[in-house]
């Protein structure tokens, strides 16, 4: 009798956080903007090396299937789960951020970790890497829902106990993706973590004082920046040969690559007036979509890419949507924009129906992030952001960002099948 109760506690427990062929609790709008922009993302990157043979397309596919699996098998469980977990979650990226940060400020070479093009990023596994910011993203967005879903929000002063718990989880992943450095990943954590604060109805006081520190900041990155420029200028150096001239003279962390990214945007007949350098990209970018047209050139015969003004190394990843752009035209781009925009909306929409703070800030941090990296990354390939390096959600070739992204949206989905389990 003991064992037969037992037994059914147990799987009355389990029943809580696996639910399996509910249909009636499934949200299908997810899903198959997911698999149209997937599908989309194949194509565009086997046209964008069609003329090299590459073979990234295949890779993409597997990433896609592999993803599909994590997204099932995330959506299946309840979203409670990383409530109770959401400090492993948290911690397990952190840790794997400290070789990567060890071995970018200090120099030495440790087992697995890769460095590329002077940036530390990658665990390197032979025949993938794994970006593990990725995984930092996804429990900085569980470690700070889980917080302030425990939490009691009032006035600033009140809240002060619970903000210096959201700074800490915050600020440690921050710094150590900085280190690397990876700006572009570093962009999407402050836009996720201060829209969960306002949808937890912090003092507007609060917000007041971040965007009063957010102006200074830029005003001081800003001055630095035309140090930088004047610095250069002053000692007859070439923006494009001598990176690293400045940066030790700065107290600014940044690099001067990234300064010159910076210029790049804001005044690119400065840093590279024949638009050879640092601004090739972007340049062969603006052509690309605005050679596309209404309709577009059709699949394979983009000429930015295919005769490699678009160097290869970006036109399957940062720069997709200029290739799309040129071979799907405005009618192609309108079209994966609309499926970005249901997508977003579609997880606002899940947000609402949560009936718990924890569902509700999930839901709401992932279509943050999502519109970081949509609004970042195509701005940047049209002129209208800095070039940060920030990929394509769905399109851009990845592993872990492919993985990444189909955690995220999973967890949507969890939110959404499981919003009538608990009040």
């Amino acid at each position: 009798m003991l064992t037969q109760l037992a037994s059914a506690v147990k799987n009355q427990r389990l029943a809580r956080f696996v639910r399996h062929n509910d249909e009636h609790r499934t949200d299908w709008v997810g899903p198959a903007c997911i698999a149209l922009l997937g599908l989309v993302g194949v194509f565009f990157i086997y046209s964008a090396q069609s003329y090299s043979g590459g073979g990234a397309w295949k890779m993409q596919i597997m990433w896609l299937l592999v993803g599909a699996a994590v997204y099932t098998l995330i959506s299946l469980v309840n979203y409670k789960v990383f409530l109770e977990y959401a400090h492993i979650v948290y911690w397990a990226g952190v840790l794997l951020l400290l070789p990567l940060a060890a071995q970018s400020l200090l120099g030495v070479d440790l087992p697995l970790v890769e460095t590329r093009s002077g940036s530390t990023r990658w665990y390197d596994f032979g025949p993938i890497s794994i970006q593990p910011t990725e995984l930092a993203k996804i429990g900085t967005l569980v470690m700070v829902s889980s917080i302030l879903a425990r939490s009691e929000i009032g006035t600033f002063r009140e809240s002060i106990k619970v903000l210096i718990k959201v700074g800490f989880a915050f600020f440690l992943p921050l710094f150590l993706i900085f280190l690397q450095p990876d700006l572009g990943s570093a962009l999407v954590f402050p836009p996720m973590v201060f829209s969960l604060l306002y949808v937890s109805k912090l003092s507007q006081r609060f917000f007041a004082v971040s965007f009063a520190a957010f102006v200074a900041v830029v005003l001081i990155v800003g001055f630095d920046v035309y140090r930088y420029k004047s610095f250069m200028e002053s000692n007859d150096l070439s923006f494009l040969n001598d990176t690293g001239a400045y940066q030790g003279q700065s107290i600014i962390p940044l690099k001067d690559y990234q300064r010159n990214r910076i210029l790049t945007f804001a005044a690119p007949q400065v840093v590279d007036p024949r638009g050879t350098g640092v601004a090739w990209n972007l340049n062969q970018s603006l052509i690309a979509v605005a050679g596309g047209g209404l309709s577009g050139k059709g699949l394979g015969e983009g000429t930015q890419a295919k005769l490699g003004y678009l160097p290869p190394t970006v036109a399957t990843n940062d720069f997709i949507f200029p290739v799309l752009a040129e071979e799907s035209g405005f009618l192609g781009s309108a079209l994966v924009l609309l499926l970005f925009l249901v997508l977003v909306a579609n997880g606002i929409r899940i947000a609402g129906l949560a009936r718990d703070r924890f569902g509700m800030l999930l839901a709401v941090g992932v279509s943050v992030v999502f519109m970081v990296h949509i609004f970042v990354n195509i701005g940047m390939t049209i002129g209208l952001m800095p070039i940060t390096g920030l990929p394509l959600p769905f399109l851009s070739y990845g592993g872990s960002f492919v993985l990444s992204c189909c955690i995220l949206q999973g967890l949507i989905q969890s939110v959404y099948r499981f919003r009538k389990d608990f009040s």
